[in-house]
């Protein structure tokens, strides 16, 4: 075989390895020792390789995630219970939030926390040395006396279509909705946005108190009994109370 075909076919091989590399990151699951709430890792990545750190939460938890790196490239995207990358939207990423994110946790389950480099630094096979701290702080939210029988195949207590816009000035429509109850008032509704990703709004003594939005100023007032909700000027939502807290 002449040589310029070998080298040709080498070159293949790479590629090949190397998306598959990219389409199978890392997986490592995080546990906290005996007594602790978060954890260090020290780690490295090069190129389009990510890694994924798993740790399980529950519902009413707060995930404390903080990335410090020697590439200002390097990133991580939190992933919620059962999200698909590429296909969902992530729960928070870090370029907006100088690689900190806290976040009050919507569902019980596992998150992934996938540490990668932008594409631009990806494509520079470029490396990063990073240190991550993972930490899982707060008490469980409990189910509200009630409340506990769930929508068939769902971790909701109820589902709707509720009030929805997306972009400044748009008309109002409808987006299917879960709700997720809990004691003392609180909940979190999860909206499935027209791209197909998802927003949270957490309530907290039956008031809307914060959303999962990276942005925007969160303001909610009340119509007698519908919650009116404005997320920066591009987010608008409306729904009743009793979808909320039930009754």
């Amino acid at each position: 075989m002449p040589r310029t075909a070998i080298v040709a076919l080498a070159g293949l091989a790479l590629a090949i390895a190397s998306a598959a590399t990219a389409q199978a990151p890392r997986s490592e699951r995080v546990q906290f020792a005996r007594g602790t709430s978060s954890k260090t890792i020290v780690g490295q990545i090069r190129g389009d390789a990510t890694v994924e750190y798993v740790v399980g939460a529950k519902a009413g938890q707060t995930l404390n995630v903080t990335l410090k790196s020697s590439n200002g490239a390097n990133y991580f995207n939190i992933w919620a219970p059962g999200a698909t990358p590429g296909s969902d939207a992530a729960l928070a990423t870090s370029d907006l939030s100088d690689n900190r994110v806290s976040r009050r946790l919507p569902a019980s389950g596992d998150y992934r926390v996938q540490v990668y480099l932008m594409r631009s630094a990806a494509r520079r096979n470029e490396l990063a040395n990073y240190t991550l701290t993972i930490g899982v702080t707060g008490a469980a939210a409990t189910a509200a006396l009630g409340a506990d029988a769930k929508v068939a195949g769902t971790q909701y207590n109820a589902t709707a279509e509720v009030g929805c816009a997306i972009g400044a000035g748009a008309p109002l429509g409808r987006c299917k909705a879960g709700v997720m109850r809990f004691a003392g008032g609180e909940a979190t509704v999860e909206i499935t946005l027209p791209s197909g990703g998802k927003r949270h709004i957490y309530f907290a003594g039956g008031r809307a108190t914060s959303s999962d939005a990276m942005s925007g100023a969160f303001e909610a007032t009340k119509d007698g009994d519908l919650n009116r909700i404005a997320i920066g000027a591009t987010e608008r939502y409306e729904f009743p109370d009793a979808f909320v807290v039930g009754g």
